[in-house]
């Protein structure tokens, strides 16, 4: 048996079907499923299953969708006595973190990823942005380039791939720029809203209270924070960095830097898709990198857990 850190993606990860699997092979699932949408007040099997995509991605929808996918992933762990020595999420995915290392309940964590989706979506409505990933570009450099055009840093995903977020013209330019000093590559991405940026601002601001009349907990096992990359030390600390976090960068790989250096080497994205387990191996192929989304992923899993 191996010692764990759970990885938890976020939104982006998302896809019509997720969960199914493990919603029709489990009981404990189902009740989570059912748990969750007498919690948010909402059909969520049906719109992690049914979709359609086009109502499963708005922001509002698919923060708690892929949340309760998430943990369905973690239930279906703890069934086969996998449990977690050490967690991160990538945005979103820090929720389902939190929950697991026992800093919030189930129903404080999915109250506050639908209003967090609802807030954010309702400031990118207020401010439309957009959000690049350049890719193979010097640090130094970007960063003058964000200072230039007016731009910010949205997630340091691994040293090739950073995400950039702002205003649209902004983001633009800044885009064109990059490419001109050299970027491998520059895409712009498919999303609703300039996340995790200064225009998130009304967001944050609209969220802090929701945050600080729930009850938070000391993690019983280490969590990463986005927002410094470091372990959170007590439950005083959290609501803090859950605000913050709105219009902060994610700091995802000096994240799971910080848990290498620790001594951890065995990592299992859980829950949709493989985009976490995927930057794991741009950042350090020397640990050992799988993920848990469906029965063919849990196969697999525990035939290396043993």
């Amino acid at each position: 048996m191996k010692d764990w850190v759970f990885l938890f993606p976020g939104q982006g990860s998302q896809y019509v079907g997720m969960g199914r699997e493990f919603y029709e092979n489990y009981s404990e699932v189902r009740e989570l499923f059912s748990q969750a949408g007498e919690i948010l007040e909402m059909d969520i099997a049906k719109l992690c299953f049914e979709g359609p995509e086009e109502i499963l991605v708005l922001t509002d929808n698919v923060q708690p969708a892929v949340t309760v996918v998430n943990l369905a992933c973690f239930t279906v762990l703890q069934l086969h006595e996998i449990y977690p020595m050490a967690a991160a999420g990538h945005s979103l995915g820090e929720y389902s973190a939190l929950f697991v290392a026992g800093v919030l309940d189930l129903k404080d964590v999915l109250n506050l990823v639908r209003r967090r989706g609802i807030f954010m979506q309702e400031a990118a409505d207020e401010e439309p942005g957009s959000m690049a990933a350049i890719m193979d570009l010097d640090q130094g450099k970007l960063k003058e380039i964000c200072d230039t055009c007016g731009v910010e840093v949205a997630n340091v995903n691994c040293a090739e791939q950073t995400i950039i977020t702002g205003h649209v013209d902004p983001v633009e330019r800044a885009i064109s720029l990059s490419t001109e000093a050299g970027a491998k590559m520059c895409v712009k991405l498919n999303v609703s809203g300039p996340w995790h940026s200064r225009c998130m601002t009304s967001a944050r601001n609209r969220f802090e209270p929701h945050v600080r009349r729930c009850t938070f907990h000391d993690p019983q096992i280490p969590v990463i924070n986005n927002v410094d990359a470091a372990p959170l030390q007590s439950a005083q600390e959290a609501p803090g960095k859950l605000i913050d976090q709105i219009c902060s960068p994610v700091l995802w790989q000096q994240s799971m830097e910080s848990l290498i250096a620790a001594g951890h080497d065995h990592f299992v994205e859980v829950g949709p898709k493989k985009v976490l387990r995927g930057l794991m191996r741009r950042i350090n192929r020397n640990v050992k990198a799988l993920n848990v989304e469906d029965s063919a992923s849990l196969a697999a899993f525990l035939q290396a857990n043993r």
